[in-house]
């Protein structure tokens, strides 16, 4: 047979030691704190020209004020827009294209560009770079052009 449990009854039990930081110094040695690196970076600000920047973003929001005369959508949702360079001098680069080389306002266009985009506070000189390759298609716009056409 087995031997019977026995049942033992206590007032209180006293609490387990603690561990203390200075019990174990010494017995370790520590290891390199790879987030060192990363942790002690300070976050960079926007930079004015480039994307999220206030000076870009004023750009971008110029060029959706530019809309194509036979289409209901600005410019820039259209696809006509390829690249936007703005340095912290102020100095901004436009690179687009029409919807053909035959449009009505090729010759007026990229002047309008042009003085939207130097009507920013804070942008100096703008040049505006009208190029033909690669020729534009529907696929280049955005969502918002396609549903304001109803192409979606």
């Amino acid at each position: 047979m087995s031997d019977p449990i026995r049942i033992e009854e206590v007032d209180a039990v006293s609490a387990p030691p603690r561990a203390r930081v200075e019990d174990a110094r010494g017995t370790f040695e520590r290891k390199r704190d790879y987030l060192a690196g990363f942790l002690s970076q300070k976050p960079e600000g926007d930079a004015p020209g480039e994307p999220g920047g206030a000076l870009y973003e004023s750009v971008i929001d110029a060029l959706k004020e530019i809309y194509d005369p036979e289409i209901p959508v600005n410019i820039y949702d259209l696809g006509l827009i390829y690249g936007v360079e703005v340095t912290e001098d102020g100095h901004a680069a436009i690179t687009m294209t029409l919807t053909t080389p035959h449009c009505p306002v090729a010759e007026s266009m990229p002047g309008e560009v042009e003085m939207r985009v130097s009507a920013v506070p804070g942008v100096g000189v703008v040049d505006v770079n009208l190029v033909w390759d690669p020729p534009w298609d529907p696929a280049k716009m955005s969502d918002e052009a396609r549903l304001e056409l109803g192409m979606l």
